[in-house]
């Protein structure tokens, strides 16, 4: 049996410390999800690329790093403004997967309320490696 993660992440833009994640989760799993959430938005000061957009960067970093392709599954997730049905909209879009990887709280608590094992991901040079001020 294949044994798949999943990482959500905005990836506006996806950077050295997403790549590293994901690099690290790809060491624990045989295939990964990798959710590009809020994917309906785009042009705007927090979320400058489409979801088309941040598919290529993301797909072009993990090749640039010889990454294993054939072995993630990138799709978009728009946001649904609600807590109660996040998960259910995520488990919707995505294939089955096993565990959940992710420090944000949130995501944390409604995946494991939603009966999911959660593992965090270790940071990577976060003070440099900031979406928030690679946009600034």
């Amino acid at each position: 049996m294949v044994k798949r993660g999943l990482f959500v992440g905005r990836f506006q833009p996806i950077h050295k410390g997403h790549v590293k994640a994901l690099k690290d989760i790809l060491n624990q799993v045989d295939e990964l999800v990798i959710v590009v959430g809020s994917a309906q938005y785009s042009h705007e000061t927090d979320n400058p690329f489409t979801a088309g957009e941040r598919i290529t960067m993301i797909r072009k970093a993990l090749e640039a790093e010889n990454m294993p392709l054939a072995r993630c599954w990138i799709i978009p997730v728009p946001d649904v403004h609600l807590h109660m049905m996040w998960v259910a909209e995520v488990t919707g879009y995505t294939p089955r997967f096993d565990i959940v990887y992710t420090n944000e709280p949130l995501t944390r608590r409604l995946f494991v309320e939603a009966g999911c094992k959660v593992n965090p991901v270790p940071f990577h040079q976060r003070k440099i490696y900031s979406a928030t001020e690679i946009r600034k």
